[in-house]
């Protein structure tokens, strides 16, 4: 079927380029067969027609025997498009677009004192090349504000009062409750816990997540809040945090959805809440670190992706019996036991190796534990390994 319509599309693309190339030989014809007629030494009206004709088969066998070559060039310069736009978001292009449009009508309006002119046809083509490349480049740099500029014109409320959840699908409507905007958004919404932890960002390099990550706006009033914090660690996370949404924005393969939504239209009093009501409206999964947050939202029945699940999924199992080097660097929550923690960050409980902090000891491993907050392993000391 696909072949078919190839060779269907070859053929309207010869027959149009030899009605070109006839077109073009008819005008030619008009310009030249009078000073044929009169270089030959007839003037018959026969002879003038045999003469268009001519022009006219030429050129039209011309335009007829390039269409090849021309489809050839159309499909080289479709994939060089193809190839340099396939990373790049539908958001840029459309903005791109709007911006190379608004740029050509405003060169036009400028060029126009210029139409009278000897430059002015010069003048044009400069003004339209800068003033379209300059705009296109604008759009695109600024389009969340342009967007934010129009909103009000066009009539979007984008908040959750205007979103409804169809399966997979959120339409957003406009004041009046017409469908303004449909699109469809698989829905995973982050929570501030996975953006601080900062994992998120390389799993998202990764090319794992796909759709849009939804990012509603009471999550970044909350990292805002964290980042003002007078703490100093608080003040860090929270910076860490904004650092964070900022790198998820410009990986180009990830679409970042902002939300204009508020805790006061999902009727919640916390962040938590928030995001489990938010997620039910849109039949959304969220992405979290927290345990808490993990286990209220699987009890609401929704989807949660939680990053140390994955890490945990990830990492390297030690076997009962095997023997590791650690540092016991404080004592644990029961008597006589310390805490070390593994190069990649797991947590091994020493038993009576509370007299051994700030030593380092060889660990036999006799048990482990994990679960959604992260990874225990608990050992007896062999024997203490003096350097």
């Amino acid at each position: 079927m696909t072949e078919g319509l190839i060779k269907i599309m070859k053929f309207i693309c010869r027959v149009l380029l030899a009605l070109l190339g006839g077109m073009a030989g008819y005008q030619l014809a008009f310009a030249i067969v009078p000073h044929l007629s009169e270089w030959i030494g007839t003037d018959r009206f026969l002879s003038k027609f045999a003469l268009s004709g001519i022009c006219v088969f030429i050129c039209g066998s011309i335009g007829f025997l390039i269409a090849p070559f021309f489809l050839r060039i159309l499909g080289l310069i479709g994939t060089l498009f193809e190839k340099h736009l396939q990373s790049t978001k539908w958001q840029d292009i459309s903005a791109a677009t709007t911006g190379l449009f608004v740029g050509l009508l405003l060169a036009n309006l400028v060029a126009m004192p210029f139409s009278g002119l000897p430059v002015g046809p010069y003048v044009a083509v400069f003004l339209n090349i800068v003033i379209g490349y300059v705009l296109a480049r604008l759009f695109v740099k600024r389009q969340n504000d342009i967007r934010g500029v129009l909103a009000p014109f066009v009539g979007l409320k984008q908040k959750i009062a205007s979103f409804k959840g169809k399966g997979n699908e959120v339409v957003i409507e406009d004041m009046e409750g017409n469908t303004a905007m449909s699109m469809a958004i698989p829905g995973k919404i982050l929570d501030t816990s996975v953006i601080i932890d900062g994992r998120i960002l390389d799993i998202a390099k990764t090319g794992f997540l796909e759709g849009a990550i939804i990012l509603p706006r009471f999550i970044l009033t909350e990292l805002q809040s964290v980042a003002d914090s007078k703490d100093p660690n608080k003040r860090a996370r929270g910076r860490r945090g904004l650092d964070v949404v900022k790198a998820l924005q410009k990986i180009s393969f990830l679409e970042i959805v902002i939300t204009e939504v508020g805790l006061k239209d999902l009727d919640a009093d916390s962040v938590d809440s928030g995001l489990i009501v938010f997620a039910q409206k849109i039949g959304g999964k969220i992405l979290t670190t927290d345990y808490n947050l993990n286990k209220v939202a699987q009890i609401r029945d929704i989807v949660v992706l939680n990053v140390n699940d994955l890490a945990n999924s990830l990492k390297p199992s030690l076997l009962p019996g095997e023997s590791v080097v650690v540092d016991v660097i404080r004592e644990g929550k029961e008597p006589q036991q310390g805490v070390g923690y593994l190069d990649n960050g797991t947590m091994l409980v020493v038993e009576d190796g509370e007299n051994y902090i700030g030593h380092r000891v060889e660990v036999v491993v006799t048990s482990m534990l994990q679960t959604s907050a992260g990874r225990m392993v608990f050992g007896r000391i062999r024997r203490e390994v003096r350097e």
